[in-house]
């Protein structure tokens, strides 16, 4: 089952919990894709 989410914060792509798995992340209020946020992990 895929349920959208919303939208990435940075880079506006739809974001979707897939099987009750979260396709990204949501931290401080803000939901990022997966891309998104290994990026800003990366820093």
């Amino acid at each position: 089952m895929r349920e959208f989410v919303g939208e990435c914060m940075v880079c506006g792509k739809d974001v979707f919990c897939e099987n009750g798995f979260l396709v990204g992340i949501h931290e401080d209020g803000e939901l990022m894709c997966n891309q998104c946020s290994e990026a800003k992990f990366e820093e």
